[in-house]
């Protein structure tokens, strides 16, 4: 990995909550080596919003406000919810 993947890697995995460590960490590990610049571009702008938000979109308990949704933040949704169901 390049270091700007392997610098986001680290700080999706280290967000300071274990269920943000947890759910956007594992997200990045998975798909990080198949983000194009774009998509790199949309996790660095993830990466800036606070915890507690982020958690309350990814799992669904409050609405995702229209001016943040992004591709990338909807799958990483997508998969923390499908991952909440089993």
């Amino acid at each position: 990995l390049s270091p700007r993947h392997r610098r986001l890697l680290f700080r999706a995995q280290h967000r300071g909550t274990k269920e943000c460590d947890l759910m956007i960490g594992g997200f990045v590990r998975r798909h990080i080596a198949a983000l194009g610049e774009v998509e790199l571009a949309e996790l660095e702008a993830i990466l800036e919003l606070p915890d507690v938000d982020l958690a309350d979109w990814l799992c669904g308990r409050r609405p995702m406000p229209a001016d943040l949704r992004s591709p990338l933040l909807e799958r990483m949704a997508q998969e923390a919810r499908a991952g909440l169901a089993r």
